[in-house]
C-alpha cells in the first residue's frame, strides 16, 4: 500500500491515470475517491484538481469515441471527486480530522433540513425509487415488507429520504478516513491531523442530537425525526473509533477489530446502531478519557 501511494503523488501523469482507470466501475469509485484525498493532501488541492480536470477530459474523450454518455462521467466527478476534494481541503484547512468531521455531520443535517425545504411532496420525490423497492419486495416473496411499504408511503419515503443522506455521508467519510490513512504512509508527519481512534463529536453534537429528538417527539415534525434520526447514527464513526482505540492500548486483540469489520455487511443495521450507542454514549461519559486516567 505504501509504495502504490508512493507512486501515484511521485508523478502527476500516474495520478491521472490512477483516477481515470477508477472512476467509472462502481467498486473501484470507492478507490477513486480515496485516491483524490490522498492527492489533494499530499500535493495540494490546485494540483489535485488539475489532475481531476485531465483525467474527466481523457475519459470524455474515450466516452466520445466508445459512444459512451459523457454526461454520466461528468456525473461521477461531481458525486466523487468533488466531496472527497471538498473534504480533503476542510482537513488541510482545519488541521483537525475531528473538526473536520464535525463540519461534515452538520452539513449532512443541514442538507436534511434543506431537502424538506425544497421537496414538498418527498413521497411524490421518491415514487420511482419506491416503486422499485414494491416490486422488488414482491419478487423476492417479501410480503409482509410489502404491505407495509404500500400501507404507510410515507413512512417508507422517509427512510428512503435517511438511507440516501447516511448512505452518501457514510461514503464520504469512507473517502477521506481512508485517505488520510494512506497519507500518513506516505508522509514523515504521521498523525499530522490526528488520530482516528481519538474521534469524539463532542457534547456539542450529542446534545443537538438530544433537542432535536425531544422536539420531534413532543411535535412530531418529519423534518425533526430525520435530523435527529440522522445524527445519532452518525455517531456509529466514533464508536468505531472507540474499538480501534481500545485495539491501541491493548484492551482489546486485533481479532475483535477484525470481526468487527466482517460483521458489518451482515449485521449491518443492528452493528451500526450498536457501534452508534457506543459512540453517544462516549461523547456524554467520555470512556476513553476515563480509561486513560485510569491507566
Amino acid at each position: 500500500m505504501q509504495a502504490l501511494a508512493a507512486w501515484l503523488v511521485a508523478r502527476p501523469q500516474n495520478a491521472v491515470l490512477a483516477l481515470a482507470a477508477t472512476l467509472l466501475l462502481p467498486v473501484l469509485q470507492v478507490i477513486s475517491g480515496i485516491i483524490m484525498v490522498l492527492l489533494v493532501l499530499a500535493q495540494g488541492a490546485r494540483l489535485a484538481v488539475i489532475e481531476g480536470v485531465i483525467a474527466a477530459a481523457l475519459l470524455a474523450s474515450i466516452a466520445l469515441v466508445a459512444g459512451v454518455p459523457v454526461p454520466q462521467i461528468f456525473g461521477s466527478v461531481l458525486t466523487t471527486w468533488v466531496p472527497a476534494v471538498m473534504l480533503a481541503g476542510v482537513l488541510q484547512v482545519t488541521r483537525s480530522l475531528t473538526l473536520t468531521l464535525q463540519v461534515s455531520v452538520l452539513v449532512a443535517a443541514l442538507m436534511m433540513l434543506g431537502f424538506h425545504v425544497v421537496v414538498s411532496d418527498i413521497v411524490a420525490f421518491w415514487e420511482p425509487v419506491t416503486t422499485y423497492m414494491l416490486e422488488w419486495a414482491r419478487e423476492s416473496k417479501l410480503h409482509e415488507q410489502a404491505q407495509l411499504m404500500e400501507s404507510d408511503p410515507a413512512m417508507t419515503a422517509n427512510m428512503v429520504t435517511i438511507a440516501m443522506l447516511l448512505s452518501s455521508w457514510m461514503l464520504y467519510v469512507l473517502y477521506l478516513l481512508f485517505g488520510y490513512r494512506v497519507f500518513t504512509q506516505v508522509s514523515d508527519e504521521t498523525g499530522k491531523y490526528g488520530r482516528f481512534c481519538d474521534l469524539n463529536f463532542g457534547r456539542v453534537l450529542a446534545l443537538i442530537m438530544a433537542l432535536a429528538s425531544l422536539s420531534a417527539v413532543a411535535s412530531g415534525v418529519t423534518v425533526l425525526q430525520n435530523i435527529a434520526f440522522v445524527l445519532f447514527a452518525v455517531f456509529w464513526i466514533q464508536g468505531l473509533a472507540v474499538v480501534h482505540w481500545m485495539h491501541t492500548e491493548g484492551q482489546l486483540p486485533l481479532f475483535v477489530v477484525i470481526v468487527t469489520y466482517v460483521l458489518l455487511p451482515i449485521l449491518h443495521v443492528f452493528l451500526i446502531l450498536a457501534l452508534a450507542v457506543l459512540g453517544y454514549t462516549d461523547a456524554w461519559f467520555g470512556y476513553r478519557r476515563r480509561a486513560a486516567r485510569q491507566q
